[in-house]
């Protein structure tokens, strides 16, 4: 049953933290002119079933930072029971976070209910991706068994919806990842959330990258870029 919470003020300056174990953040030295840049730790090197995660990160008025991982995330088989991950983002009026973990990693017979929200001000700015991989792909291993919800919701300034989307993958997801008019077999997805001014020139920065990596991208409405790509 692990947590972190943590608030950066505008002159990047850590204003509050706090950390339960497994999980750690460590604070990197940032290149010069860069925001400030937390990296969480999973201590116990995995999560198996029945783990929970509870992640919350605020940015006052005016504040920016990077926050990531420092390796991707094991998600191990289970049993029975769920691995839980959820993630709480406040970006407060004229604050810029981008939201950039490494890949989770889905062993085969793993169970993840992941929920992330996230509340944005008047003229803040949110960069939040995520990647999830359907097994080890170094020992030829893919996602047969077990079963995936992932959430996100996406609130604005006076606490409307702006956006809301949720994956589910039932018991057995073997066929709906080899479903052509779905996953097609792909071995990972990645999922890009944009919030903020210069959306639409992202859109169309996006769609001209290389067919090397296929993806799409859209705009749900007008300040919100969405993306999302299927590959090995």
């Amino acid at each position: 049953d692990g947590a972190f919470e943590l608030r950066f003020g505008p002159d990047g300056r850590l204003r509050h933290l706090f950390q339960q174990a497994p999980l750690r953040v460590l604070f990197p030295t940032p290149e010069p002119g860069e925001p400030p840049l937390a990296a969480a730790v999973n201590c116990a090197g995995g999560l198996a079933g029945g783990d929970a995660l509870r992640q919350e990160a605020r940015l006052e008025a005016g504040a920016r930072a990077t926050m990531s991982t420092a390796a991707a995330e094991k998600v191990y088989r289970s049993l029975g029971p769920e691995t839980r991950i959820a993630t709480r983002l406040a970006v407060e009026p004229g604050a810029i976070l981008e939201w950039i973990p490494q890949e989770t990693i889905l062993f085969d017979n793993a169970r993840l209910e992941r929920r992330l929200r996230a509340d944005l001000a008047e003229g803040a700015t949110l960069l939040a991706a995520e990647t999830l991989v359907f097994g080890r792909a170094a020992r030829g291993e893919r996602m047969r068994r077990g079963a995936l919800l992932d959430v996100w919701r996406l609130h604005g300034p006076d606490g409307g919806l702006l956006w809301a989307d949720a994956l589910a993958l039932p018991d057995d997801p073997g066929e709906a990842l080899a479903a052509p008019f779905g996953f097609a077999g792909a071995e990972a997805l990645g999922t890009l959330l944009f919030a903020g001014a210069g959306a639409e020139a992202g859109r169309d920065l996006l769609r001209a990258t290389s067919p090397a990596a296929p993806g799409g991208a859209t705009l749900p409405r007008p300040g919100l870029l969405l993306a999302r790509w299927l590959g090995p």
